[in-house]
This record gives C-alpha cells, sequence and structure tokens, in this order.
C-alpha cells in the first residue's frame, strides 16, 4: 500500500463509505492525509469528576456560589469538559413523553461519580461496559438529580491518571476522539469527523514518514517552515494551537507556493509564443469615438491605448480590463475589436448567457453599421449575421462556413465571410473554425475556466504565411479583484482597470428592509411604478423549499411564489413577470423584450440577471433573502439599475438576525466602489466564497490564505527565486511532479 492507492483498499472502506469520500473529492490514501481540519475542539484539559459542578446555574446560597466561582477549574454549567473514569453501570431507558431512548450511564474516579446520559444512541450499551476505563468530553448540564455529562464524545482508555488528574503526556497522545485537540474535518453526510479521525490516524502513523518533501530544503529553510512530515501529524493532531498555525502555514505556503510557480510558468510560456502584430489604425479609431453617442471616461481612454499597444507586439496579449458594473467595458472591447477586424483579422467574442451574448450583438451591431462588418452570433440555438445595416437569421452550417473563410485564387488573400462572432460556449464546439483568429475577447472571465479559453485561441486553423501563431486574448470582468487574489491568482494576466463611471450616473440609494418595514417597501415600489419605473425583484431559488424544518428566516423565497403572491395579492393591478433560468429560450427572450419595451412593471426574477442585462428604464432592485448572496453578486444586482439619469434604489431584505450578515451588508450600504467592497467581502466571507473557489479546484487552506497578503507575497517571491535559478525545474525533479499533480488538480477561472 503506498499514497497513491484507492480508498477503496482500505480496511473499514466499502462501497457506501467510498461514495461519501468521493463528495469529499477524496479517492486516494494521499487524498485522505491532505483531507485537513477546518477547527478543532479542545478536550485537553481534563479534570476531576468532582469538579464538574455547573457554577453557571443560579444558587439560592449565594455565598455558596460566591466560594465556587472562587475554583477557576471546575466546568460551568453549558462548558465542554473532558473527565476519566471506570463506567460503573450502563442501561438504555425509553422516556415515554418524547419516545426517545436514553443510554445512561454512571462513571466514577477517585474524587467522585457522576451521570452521563446519551441520547438516541442505543448501541452505545454494546460498545462500553461497565468496568471499561474511558475519557469523556462534553457538555456539563443541569437537572434535577445534579450536574451530569450531555452526549460527551467518547473513548476507551488503557489507564487513569491519579485521583482523576490530567493524564500524562504519553498516554494523551495516544488519544484521538478526547483528551486533547481533537480535528473536526469538513464532513458530508453519513460522514463524520469521528470516523475521519478513526480512518486517518493509523494511515498518518504508517505513511507520515514516507511522505517526500516537494518544497526545496532552501525554501523550506529560509521561511522557517515546518518539514512535511511533522507538518501532517500536527495538523491532523496537534500537541498545541500553536504547532496548528505552524503547520497551516507551511501547507498554505506550498499550495501558494505551487499555485505561483503554476501560473508563472504559464506567463513565461506565453511569452515565446508568436501572435500577429495589430497596427495601430489612430485615424480610425478617433473616426468610432468621434461617432458614439457619449464620451470616453479617462480610465475608459487608458485601457484602450493599454490594448492597442499591446496588439502591436508579437507576443499574445493576455490582459484581463476589470471595470465596475455599467462602466463601459463592452466599448472598450469593441474599439479593440475594429482595429483587429480593419487590419484584416477575424475576432471571437464569447459571452456566459445566451441573453448576454444576443445583448452584445446587438449593441455592437448598432455601434459598428457605419464600418461596415459582418457580425456573426452562435449561441445554443440560434445563429445570425449582421450585414450591410440588417440582421438576418442564418442555418449554422453557412455561418460556419463563413467564419472559416477562404483563400483569394488571384492574390491568396484571405476572404472574410464573418469579421467578428458572438457567441456563447458554442463558440468553443469542434465544428467551429475560424480562418484568422487574432483576438479572443472573454466576458465575465471568471464564469470560464482556462481550458475553455484555451480551446478557443485554438479554435482556428493557420492563416497563409502565418502559421505557428496565436491569437490575442482580452478577458472582462465586472467581480472586481482584491490584490491578494490578482497577485496570486490572476499574476500571468495584465491588467487594465476603468475606475470610474459615466457622467450624469446617480448614487444608487441602497437600504437595508427588515420585516416590520416590508409594507413601507411596497407601497415605495408603487409609487416607482405610477411615476414610469420598472423593478426588478431577485429570489434566490427557483423551486420552493421542500425541507420544511428549515428555520423560517433561513428560507429561501422561491422565484414561483414570489411572483404568485405579487401578482396576485400585493400588485393584483400591476403588470407583473417571471424570468428564471429553467425557461424556454424564447420564452426568456419575450419576457425580457416585455420588460425593455414597459409592457412589465415588475419582474420576478432568479440570478440570471446578474450579467449584462440593460433596462435603463428600471429604477429599483429588490433582493429577497440578500444573505444568501456574496458582496459581489449583490453589488453586480445593484448594478442592473441606476443606467439613466432617474434616481434609483437596491432594497436588501433579509430576516436573518445572524451579526456576520448585518455586517456584511452594511459593507454594502458604505461602499460604492466594486473595488473597495471586494476587499471587504474577501476579508468577510474569505476568497473560496468570495470568487467560487470551490469550483475552481483551489484547496480550501490555499484559499484562505489569499486573505495574507504577507505570506502571498513571499511565496510568490520565494517561486520567482526558483524560476530564475532553474526555469524548467531540472534540479527539482520531485516539485515538477508535484506541480503537474497540482495542475490537474485546479482550473483556474
Amino acid at each position: 500500500m503506498n499514497l497513491s492507492t484507492s480508498v477503496e483498499k482500505l480496511p473499514h472502506v466499502g462501497l457506501i463509505y467510498q461514495k461519501r469520500l468521493k463528495k469529499l473529492g477524496i479517492r486516494t490514501v494521499r487524498g485522505l492525509l491532505f483531507h485537513f481540519p477546518h477547527r478543532y475542539e479542545d478536550f485537553s484539559k481534563i479534570i476531576p469528576i468532582s469538579e464538574v459542578h455547573p457554577v453557571g446555574k443560579l444558587e439560592k446560597n449565594l455565598k455558596r456560589q460566591r466560594k465556587l466561582l472562587k475554583f477557576s477549574t471546575r466546568a460551568k454549567l453549558n462548558e465542554t469538559c473532558c473527565i476519566q473514569g471506570k463506567i460503573r453501570e450502563i442501561k438504555n431507558t425509553r422516556t415515554w413523553k418524547k419516545r426517545m431512548i436514553l443510554t445512561q450511564a454512571l462513571v466514577e474516579d477517585r474524587s467522585g461519580t457522576i451521570k452521563v446520559v446519551w441520547f438516541n444512541q442505543p448501541y452505545l450499551i454494546n460498545v462500553l461496559k461497565p468496568g471499561d476505563l474511558v475519557c469523556l468530553a462534553g457538555k456539563v448540564s443541569s437537572g434535577k438529580s445534579g450536574s451530569y455529562l450531555s452526549s460527551p464524545a467518547h473513548e476507551k482508555i488503557s489507564s487513569v491518571g491519579r485521583s482523576g488528574a490530567s493524564l500524562n503526556v504519553k498516554i494523551n497522545s495516544s488519544l484521538t476522539h478526547t483528551g486533547r485537540l481533537v480535528p473536526v474535518y469538513p464532513e458530508t453526510e453519513g460522514l463524520s469527523s469521528r470516523w475521519l479521525r478513526f480512518i486517518i490516524k493509523p494511515l498518518l502513523i504508517e505513511f507520515k514518514n514516507k511522505i517526500r518533501d516537494s518544497l526545496p530544503e532552501k525554501i523550506r529553510s529560509q521561511h522557517q517552515l515546518l518539514p512535511v512530515q511533522e507538518a501532517i501529524w500536527q495538523i491532523h493532531f496537534p500537541d498545541s494551537m500553536k504547532l496548528v498555525k505552524k503547520a497551516r502555514e507551511r501547507f498554505s505556503f506550498e499550495e501558494l507556493f505551487n499555485l505561483s510557480l503554476v501560473v508563472l510558468r504559464e506567463r513565461m510560456k506565453l511569452a515565446k509564443e508568436a501572435a500577429p502584430t495589430i497596427p495601430l489604425n489612430l485615424k480610425l479609431i478617433k473616426e468610432f469615438i468621434k461617432s458614439l453617442p457619449f464620451k470616453l471616461t479617462a480610465t475608459q481612454r487608458k485601457s484602450t491605448w493599454q490594448i492597442l499597444k499591446d496588439l502591436e507586439k508579437p507576443r499574445p496579449m493576455n490582459r484581463l480590463l476589470e471595470g465596475d458594473v455599467g462602466s463601459g467595458k463592452t466599448v472598450v472591447a469593441i474599439i479593440a475589436a475594429l482595429n483587429v477586424v480593419k487590419a484584416g483579422y477575424q475576432v471571437a467574442f464569447m459571452a456566459p448567457t445566451e441573453i448576454l451574448a444576443k445583448q452584445h450583438f446587438q449593441k455592437i451591431s448598432e455601434l459598428l453599421k457605419d464600418f461596415n462588418l459582418n457580425i456573426g452570433l452562435v449561441t445554443g440555438k440560434e445563429n445570425k449575421i449582421f450585414s450591410k445595416g440588417k440582421a438576418n437569421k442564418i442555418s449554422r452550417k453557412k455561418l460556419l462556413e463563413k467564419v472559416s473563410g477562404g483563400v483569394n485564387p488571384t492574390n491568396k488573400e484571405f476572404i472574410r465571410g464573418v469579421d467578428l462572432l458572438i457567441g456563447t460556449h458554442a463558440l468553443i464546439q469542434k465544428e467551429v473554425k475560424f480562418g484568422n483568429l487574432a483576438l479572443v475577447i472573454v466576458d465575465e472571465q471568471h464564469r470560464f475556466g482556462v481550458e475553455q479559453r484555451a480551446k478557443l485561441c485554438q479554435a482556428h486553423s493557420s492563416s497563409p504565411g502565418e502559421s505557428g501563431f496565436i491569437p490575442h486574448l482580452l478577458s472582462m470582468t465586472a467581480t472586481p479583484i482584491p490584490r491578494t487574489l490578482a497577485l496570486t491568482v490572476y499574476s500571468d494576466l495584465d491588467l487594465s482597470l476603468i475606475t470610474e463611471l459615466p457622467k450624469g450616473r446617480k448614487k444608487i440609494i441602497t437600504k437595508v428592509i427588515v420585516p416590520k418595514r416590508r409594507k413601507e417597501a411596497y407601497r415605495f415600489i408603487r409609487k416607482q411604478v405610477e411615476e414610469g419605473r420598472q423593478v426588478f425583484v431577485i429570489c434566490p431559488r427557483i423551486e420552493p423549499s421542500e425541507k420544511k424544518e428549515i428555520t423560517t428566516w433561513a428560507e429561501v423565497k422561491a422565484v414561483k411564489e414570489e411572483y404568485e403572491k405579487l401578482s396576485k395579492n400585493i400588485f393584483p393591478d400591476l403588470k407583473v413577470g417571471m424570468l428564471h433560468g429553467k425557461m424556454e429560450v424564447k420564452k426568456k427572450e419575450e419576457t425580457m423584450r416585455k420588460f425593455k419595451d414597459k409592457k412589465i412593471d415588475v419582474l420576478v426574477s432568479t440570478s440570471v440577471v446578474e450579467v449584462g442585462i440593460d433596462i435603463p428604464n428600471a429604477t429599483l432592485m429588490m433582493i429577497e433573502g440578500a444573505e444568501r448572496f456574496g458582496l459581489a453578486q449583490l453589488h453586480q444586482f445593484r448594478g442592473r439599475v441606476g443606467r439613466s439619469g432617474y434616481q434609483s434604489f437596491c432594497f436588501l431584505f433579509t430576516e436573518s438576525p445572524a451579526k456576520r450578515t448585518a455586517q456584511r451588508l452594511k459593507a454594502l450600504l458604505s461602499s460604492e466602489n466594486g473595488f473597495e467592497l471586494a476587499e471587504k467581502d474577501l476579508m468577510i466571507r474569505g476568497p473560496g466564497d468570495f470568487s467560487g473557489g470551490r469550483q475552481w479546484g483551489i484547496p480550501d487552506l490555499s484559499m484562505a490564505s489569499l486573505k495574507d497578503i504577507f505570506l502571498v507575497q513571499r511565496s510568490r517571491n520565494a517561486a520567482k527565486e526558483i524560476l530564475e535559478e532553474d526555469p524548467e525545474l531540472k534540479k527539482y525533479p520531485l516539485l515538477r511532479t508535484r506541480l503537474k499533480e497540482f495542475r490537474e488538480r485546479i482550473h483556474l477561472e
């Protein structure tokens, strides 16, 4: 057996547990050993039974209470404590009132006896027998007959310390579930931390000295990091919280170091590739900018210049254009596309949804109608071409023939049937072949994995005389990226920032609406509609929850329920529409067209409106269950309004009493700038939640560490140092192997 051994070959891991482990992404011994705890229960303080007394309980005799409070070792009511002793008796009883099985035991040490109660765990009488020595860790409760331990964690032991005092170090280190810092792991249904400890500990004992350290020795020494063998033990079964911190630092550093190596090597690799050089046509750009019905902001101009200068280079551009919601990223991309097309090449423009792809097609066709371009649209169900001022439907086959183009037999020049192709994931299907692709634009790039981007960049045949070229890449996002995230995850990209909104936009008034003010909010919505404006209502789930046990404040509003409620009970006289991802494409398009044409007053929708929907007349965004969304997503929703000269509003409805919810929503109220908000979201929730890290495949530990700018910089500098010395990592074969495995685990977005 070795680290790559499948879990199915391990003892105690049957088919059922294999499936449960698979849900956690665990398939091998290595996967189990590197499934780290996310917190620890401190059961290290073992006290004599006589010290277990519910001090928190109000005593009739105040003098006695004051006297008891002097004993700092005494356990308080509802506090977790750990004891050791011998089971004197144990039995099961059934309560008549609640039909519950109680397992009750008496446990004694030299200082006294205590009652122990487990609820609905009748099997315990087959596990624990009178005379067994046990270590128990649980909460102190108080009943009519005195204090007792409620449903404690249990573990059989071989001996007890004198007078019930703490065990010596030797015995303590042998404990797994009690009497120490006990690891608590990320779990799934039917897979408890106790079971994981039971499986992981013997594997650690067998394999910890066989795990080879892939971190170069000089890097480990320079940054004072624990050796992997010591770190792997201390992160699972630590001797102290100080050593937990050291172990976490070691693995966090290693993951960030590997991440930096992957990204920096990609950048180095890209720098060796060749791309078509696109000369800057200044006269053309000035003509286009002059034709726009608005003035470009200073940062739009700066970003445009950075992109156009990149396109002049013979190396592939790899640039990320960041801009707040409604800041005008698309027009910057159009300028780049126009410059590329007029230089004799093609452009691909990929959007994450059909709605957004069609919106781009309409908007770009309108802005470029006087520049004699052939613009194509390809989605899962629709294909169009805009040529000579008109948009017409076309078969997929004919459109793709135009995209692949041909060669003029007279002068051997490439003939383009489509200059700019806009689409969804349909763009990366095998049958889509570009004849002369020079620029790939990916909108909302965090929604596409690196593999999809690569497919799009490769979806072209070499044009005559230009074999070996790869296209330039421009990614766009309205989700501002915090500095720590950008330093590591996006360090293979050059960044362009649009930090201003178009002139004339008013600040969106944002308010948190508590339940008692709901009717008042509805009156305000009605007033907005009476003034000719329109309203978005966002709900996080399509179908109502079937789990009736969910508490009231946590129950998510369902779109269908909300639609019924608003259309029949709240606004029966208004035109209420519904939109969600499960609707047919034609139905979605019809609904959006009606909303745009002001035939719908209130649109109830899921998060499908998060990106790209442009309805200038909509002035109110109402978000149900606001606590269910991340700050970045709430900011995206808020950006759907405020797109005209009218005053706009964003109402955040929440029934959650949690302090964290209040903290997050307060951050939204106080932040107008998306970049400032992204930093706050990163600190409050962590990068895994902020940027969908679980979908990236980046380990939780390194995602959490992205909040630590100092650690990010240290690991990145270490990666640079290694690559400067040995770009191919020939001196570090183990690191090369680990890096290959690491790269297979992640797919940066």
